[in-house]
């Protein structure tokens, strides 16, 4: 179950001397106290609850409150919805890679690019090849012109212990 993420003041929970009060039908009633508020949602057998409470004086609207509660939890599923999460998908080289290896590597990059996912290039370096450091870097330098179309560097080459690597993020 999705809760609602700030606090909302109902009935007794309002702490302030007057509010601008909304009707059950969407009415304004105008500034009154709050006691006088809390009667006339009484009389309507319905809840005071406190919609905007950075106004001055808090606006406050005379509903249901399990209603609202279940409205503004829907809305926020609706929203979680239609939001995209970025992922980081990892492509993994060394210094002798053969070309047509490179270019399967690449339009993976390219595709996970395209899904706006971002792609952290990492090229592993074995025994000796930690001595031929500039051959890794010049297979690096190429892949970050092939995808110059459809990412930007996100973070820059980096060597850490003997793996070289850098993130390209999507356009």
């Amino acid at each position: 179950m999705v809760t609602i993420k700030r606090s909302i003041r109902i009935n007794d929970k309002i702490r302030v001397p007057q509010v601008r009060l909304v009707g059950p039908e969407g009415n304004q009633l105008g500034v009154v106290p709050i006691q006088k508020a809390l009667e006339i949602a009484n009389q309507y057998e319905l809840d005071l609850v406190e919609v905007a409470a950075q106004a001055s004086p808090p606006v406050c609207r005379i509903i249901d409150f399990s209603k609202f509660k279940y409205d503004q939890e829907k809305k926020e599923r609706e929203a979680k919805k239609h939001q995209h999460q970025v992922h980081i998908k990892e492509i993994r080289l060394k210094p002798n890679i053969d070309d047509h290896d490179y270019q399967v590597k690449l339009r993976q990059a390219i595709g996970f690019l395209k899904k706006k996912d971002k792609v952290k290039v990492s090229l592993f370096f074995r025994g000796r090849q930690m001595e031929h450091m500039d051959l890794g870097k010049k297979i690096l330098d190429r892949f970050i012109v092939d995808t110059h179309n459809d990412g930007q560097i996100e973070k820059d080459t980096s060597l850490e212990g003997r793996i070289m690597s850098f993130v390209i993020a999507p356009k």
